[in-house]
């Protein structure tokens, strides 16, 4: 099978381009996911208490608006259901090859295709290819000394064990970031006990989460330009947040007087209140929405635990001042396997180069979206795309309006693009330029760095900065050449 476009992966990301790419009248495409049904990260994310700390006006596609959502701040289960109405709303169900889990994408040089290889089915070979993995995609268990000894229940967060039974059990959750936070205030309502170990505390902020009216949901459908103007106020209003979070200013002391303010009127101990007081500036790490979590940990069933973990032995764990905390379950809450270094799956281009080898000392890509060597390839959520206060699909959107283009453009002119090397450097020591002015490279540790403290994961900005850059392809910033076989069965031809 020979396609125009390859789309891997059937969340947000591959569902938003393929969405686009229809509406640019591009129908030989097909969405290469290895589950069973479309979703991705929403799909997978099914644990107690699993939501969005982004508003969903803001947490949706302005072209695939949605008048019905129930609160300011969505549930996963909500989530997902606006992506399957999207799907089926766009018609792109008869597009989906689900089981399909990719092994390798080679270049060819000869046919100018790409060669996609999944572990399970035939190869198909497509002109131009969407990475649209994400990088919440691949969980595993932290690499804790004394897993495999440890004879309890093991449950990670994004592949949630719901035929598990937590009543009356000892629970014991690792991790506080903002899976944990959402995990704790369910499981203490049933558990016989709930310890909660924390590596280091971050900054929460109140989540007031309302409930849409029936009336405000009549008038974004009958007018939808309301909801055009609502998205666009959330839109302003986390723009203005940058200011605090993404660069240290003095509006990012008043971040931390909210977060501190919170944290006194919800939490009266001032023993607990120090244990949970970050000692780094808010923006730092991943800020934490939530007025849930801060109660949960004074309930009479739950434990605060701070002292490092050294080991998981047969009960438990092991903590370093030689206690064991005996659990019957245990909870990770530590997040997922961000491709930082490396590639999801392995990329193979120009003159045989590796992707993950030249991504070894840290991602770089031009715009987030290409990289040379890697011709008629797109990334979604590539290096450094990342919102510290915005919404992330307002970045992807951007990002796939964008690839489409990219893409309209290679096929009507039978073409293949390749970003130039030397725009690609200049556009990435920019970005590392003024990376070392924010609050990401400040000196704390969080999973936007790399172990040597390259940040391959945010962009240094406003999402203003960012969608404008997006806003056009300019095609001097890539070179162009010709498509080798005149149609598809003389590609087809060549490539067996």
């Amino acid at each position: 099978m020979t396609l125009d476009v390859a789309i891997i992966g059937g969340g947000f990301a591959g569902i938003g381009a393929a969405i686009r790419l229809k509406q640019k009248q591009i129908h030989d495409f097909a969405l290469f996911e290895r589950g069973t049904e479309p979703g991705g990260t929403w799909r997978d994310n099914t644990y107690p208490g699993a939501a969005c700390d982004i508003p969903s006006r803001l947490y949706s596609y302005s072209f695939a608006p949605n008048p019905d959502w129930s609160h300011t701040y969505s549930g996963s289960a909500e989530i997902l259901r606006y992506i399957e109405r999207m799907v089926d709303d766009f018609g792109l169900r008869p597009f989906f090859r689900f089981g399909h889990n990719v092994d390798g994408v080679v270049w060819n040089e000869q046919t100018s295709l790409w060669e996609i290889t999944f572990d399970n089915q035939p190869p198909v070979h497509a002109r131009a290819v969407v990475m649209a993995s994400g990088p919440l995609a691949n969980v595993s268990f932290p690499a804790i000394r004394g897993l495999e000894t440890y004879e309890g229940h093991k449950i990670h967060s994004a592949r949630w064990d719901h035929d598990y039974d937590f009543t009356d059990k000892k629970v014991a959750v690792i991790g506080t970031g903002a899976s944990g936070v959402q995990i704790v205030p369910e499981l203490v309502k049933v558990a016989k006990s709930v310890k909660v170990f924390q590596r280091t505390p971050g900054w929460a902020l109140p989540r007031t989460n309302f409930a849409t009216r029936q009336r405000t949901k009549d008038i974004y459908r009958r007018f939808p330009q309301t909801q055009t103007l609502a998205r666009q106020a959330w839109f302003w209003g986390h723009e203005s947040v940058a200011l605090g979070v993404v660069w240290n200013s003095p509006l990012t002391r008043v971040v931390e007087a909210v977060g501190k303010l919170h944290l006194r009127r919800q939490v009266k101990d001032p023993w607990l209140r120090r244990q949970l007081t970050p000692g780094f500036r808010a923006g730092c790490k991943r800020l934490l929405m939530t007025s849930d979590y801060y109660p949960a940990l004074q309930k009479d069933n739950c434990t605060l635990v701070t002292w490092p973990i050294a080991r998981l032995a047969p009960r438990g764990i092991r903590t370093v001042e030689g206690i064991e905390h005996h659990a019957d379950v245990i909870v990770f809450a530590t997040g997922f396997d961000v491709s930082k270094t490396g590639t999801p799956v392995p990329i193979t281009g120009r003159g045989g180069r590796v992707l993950a080898d030249e991504w070894s000392t840290g991602a770089k890509a031009y715009k987030s979206i290409s990289v040379s060597g890697y011709p008629n390839m797109y990334f979604t959520f590539g290096p450094n795309s990342g919102p510290g206060h915005s919404s992330a699909l307002v970045y992807m959107e951007a990002q796939i309006d964008y690839l489409v283009d990219a893409i309209s453009h290679a096929l009507a002119h039978d073409v293949v693009l390749d970003v130039r090397a030397d725009r690609q450097r200049a556009y990435n020591e920019n970005i590392q330029r003024r990376l070392q002015k924010t609050t990401w490279n400040s000196g704390c540790s969080s999973w936007y760095l790399t172990e040597d403290g390259f940040n391959a994961t945010m962009f240094p900005g406003f999402a203003t900065q960012y969608v404008g850059q997006l806003k056009s392809v300019d095609y001097d910033d890539y070179t162009t050449s010709a498509y080798r076989p005149s149609d598809k069965d003389a590609a087809v031809t060549a490539t067996v």
